[in-house]
């Protein structure tokens, strides 16, 4: 089992104060003792929290899964640092040894925008699908939520250039947010639901043998959220679920080998939670720190 970070925008930062409203200095403070970059400051009204965006693969049982799409080209949105995006997305999978057609599987772990940009790409003026072997698993709560009820026009945007068009090419699958995709006798790939963030939201296990990672979407964005998991975060659908949802996830996987692979951290991105003076912290896998074009981190080695 091998995992592979796939980096789309490295360079955007959200003001702190904007992001996640209730946090307190004395919040950054703890922070501090074991995480730290360029955008934090103990002065709340100077901080800005650092948010990449990013796709893993997974390579396991012989099948290549991408998981979260990110922004995409070309893609008008009302946010200027994912406007009409030109970025070099598809050589960084190149990097890796694939090639769009390589990919067997499509999950994102929620239909934000941001995670689901790269589901189609525009060909001859008209989005169609990027990765044409494969098949794309949306969670059904939340497709016929954003089908049905999404009113803001950055994820109807998106919902219309980015899932639709995967849906008239017949790739889209709805799955419940509790789908076993393959499963085999000490290993498998499964969803398991975490609403809060999206009503359908949901986490990606991935198990080979003894070695397990999550892929945690967006229940958590920044390592601020382990220091008061309850935290409220700007994007959420229902802040008080996401906590919870937040909360039960840390408390399950601190302090075990379980290795979390979170959308939005920075660095590797891969690493363990771990309980911490009636919280939690992140311990990033001792592997050195990624380039921009990518890092392959061999799991059944953690």
């Amino acid at each position: 089992m091998t995992i592979d970070k796939i980096p789309e925008l490295e360079s955007v930062y959200m003001p702190l104060s904007f992001a996640l409203p209730d946090i307190e200095g004395e919040d950054v403070r703890r922070l501090r003792e074991w995480y730290w970059d360029e955008g934090m400051n103990e002065d709340l009204s100077l901080a800005k929290i650092h948010m990449p965006f990013q796709s893993y693969v997974l390579r396991v049982n012989g099948k290549n899964i991408l998981i979260d799409s990110c922004n995409g080209n070309h893609k008008t949105r009302e946010l200027p640092f994912c406007n009409r995006l030109d970025t070099p997305y598809l050589a960084r999978l190149q990097e890796v040894g694939l090639s769009p057609r390589d990919i067997d599987l499509v999950l994102c772990t929620h239909l934000h925008f941001d995670h689901v940009g790269w589901n189609t790409q525009l060909a001859d003026g008209k989005w169609v699908p990027t990765f044409p072997n494969a098949r794309y698993l949306f969670t059904r709560t939340d497709y016929e939520f954003f089908e049905s009820r999404y009113s803001d026009t950055l994820n109807r945007a998106a919902f219309e250039d980015s899932i639709l068009p995967v849906v008239e090419h017949g790739l889209a699958d709805l799955v419940e947010t509790d789908h076993v995709i393959e499963h085999e006798l000490g290993s498998g790939v499964w969803l398991q639901g975490a609403p809060g963030h999206t009503p359908g939201s949901c986490i990606v296990h991935a198990q080979c043998d003894d070695h397990k990672v999550i892929f945690s979407g967006d229940v958590f964005h920044h390592p601020l959220e382990l220091v008061r998991p309850e935290t409220r975060f700007f994007g959420d659908h229902d802040s008080p679920l996401a906590g919870r949802t937040r909360s039960e996830l840390f408390e399950k996987y601190a302090d075990s080998s379980t290795v979390f692979f979170p959308a939005h951290f920075s660095g590797v991105s891969g690493g363990r939670v771990c309980r911490h003076k009636g919280a939690y912290r992140y311990e990033y896998l001792d592997v050195p720190r990624p380039s921009w074009q990518s890092t392959a981190v061999a799991a059944h080695r953690r």
